[in-house]
């Protein structure tokens, strides 16, 4: 067993006090190495508390960079860091706050070509993303490896977290076998998110992970723990291993990795871009000249009416995209329609439902209202 400084001693002072965890629990965790797969709203209070508790090894993987639009949850950011890489971001804070643990950061998109390298050196793997390509990776990732698997998840109000084991419990393909159809759920990028639910989901996810690295108590292994944050409320569901689960089962088909945005029906570039495709995207300064000459267009914001109150397209009719499937019957099918919301990923969505079902003058405002702002009219607000 490691030694541990008197600095150290000092600083997990009240660790060493506890029963369960002591002077061996702690120099459990200080050879311990968890790979945080985002580093945003869930993976802030994670790599933050994982740090903090002596966790000898933390792994950060994300691609982005640090927006305005992030300080509301991603705690772990601050405002001198916009603009920067989130995993620098990330990595100077945790080493501000314990300069006695090791960070490794990496700035790409975990995939099917990099997932074994990545995460080779690390005991668990927590799941803090908010889209199915990367769950349904890191759960078949874990289970190949062998790896615990703390998995969270947010949306508004509400928050999900458990343990995938395949070892000894249910994993997540046993939960959720397949993917929902692209673009049936929404993001917290759509429909928004409590900024508080992230901390709680987030701190909950460390607690896990902290008890599997020192084998205390009873980790969420077959158990789903849901929180609604508007009644302080939590549930617990028993989950049970699928006999004939894909991956983890002995009928398992699932042998490798596998190309997971295909498999979720996901087109990273134009999901991202808020785009529908070069043919069916219109750019703000296109549709400002439209406007202009006059012609005959519908405007159609499929975003939810509380987004209004922020900014609005004159003359435009709403119809939010969870609504649009059932209320297709107020558009005409030979009006050139032009649909937006806030960045474009809604509106590329809804303008798919729509020439499915038969319109065919239908374009996207490739970036959205706030794309509008940008290019256009600056005196409308973004968000």
């Amino acid at each position: 067993m490691v030694d541990l400084s008197r600095e150290e001693i000092l600083r997990y002072s009240r660790h060493l006090m506890i029963p369960e965890v002591g002077l061996e629990g702690q120099r459990k965790l200080h050879t311990s190495s968890v790979l945080v797969v985002g580093t945003g709203g869930l993976g802030s209070p994670v790599s933050l508390y994982l740090a903090a508790a002596g966790v000898g090894r933390i792994g950060l993987v994300d691609y982005d960079e640090v927006e305005a639009s992030n300080l509301q949850r991603q705690i772990i950011h601050g405002s001198g860091r916009v603009g920067d890489l989130k995993v620098e971001s990330a990595r100077d804070r945790l080493l501000d706050l314990n300069p006695f643990v090791q960070v490794d950061a990496y700035s790409e998109a975990l995939d099917s070509k990099n997932a074994y390298e990545i995460a080779e050196p690390y005991q668990l793997i927590i799941d803090c993303t908010d889209n199915f390509p990367t769950r349904y990776l890191t759960n078949d990732l874990c289970v190949l490896t062998g790896k615990p698997l703390v998995y969270g998840s947010i949306f508004r109000f509400e928050g999900q977290v458990s343990v995938f084991d395949a070892k000894h419990g249910p994993c997540y393909r046993c939960l959720f076998p397949a993917p929902p159809p692209a673009g049936l759920v929404q993001s917290c990028a759509d429909g928004g998110v409590f900024g508080v639910l992230p901390g709680v989901i987030g701190t909950l996810q460390a607690v896990e992970a902290i008890k599997l690295l020192l084998g205390i108590g009873e980790p969420l292994i077959g158990t789903l723990m849901l929180y609604d944050a508007l009644d302080a409320s939590f549930q617990k569901i028993n989950l049970r291993k699928n006999p004939k689960c894909r991956v983890c089962s002995p009928e398992a088909d699932v042998h490798g990795l596998i190309d997971y945005p295909e498999f979720c029906g996901v087109n990273h570039d134009s999901a991202s871009s808020g785009s529908a495709g070069l043919e069916l995207d219109i750019t703000p300064r296109e549709l400002d000249e439209k406007i202009r000459r006059g012609e005959n267009l519908v405007l159609l914001d499929v975003r939810e009416p509380v987004e209004q109150q922020v900014s609005i397209l004159a003359g435009a009719v709403n119809i939010p995209f969870g609504q649009l499937a059932n209320r297709m019957g107020e558009l005409n099918r030979e009006d050139e329609i032009v649909l937006y919301c806030r960045t474009g990923v809604r509106s590329a969505r809804a303008l798919a439902i729509l020439a499915a079902a038969g319109f065919k003058h239908v374009r996207n405002l490739c970036s959205g209202i706030n794309g509008w702002a940008r290019d256009v009219d600056p005196s409308i607000l973004q968000y």
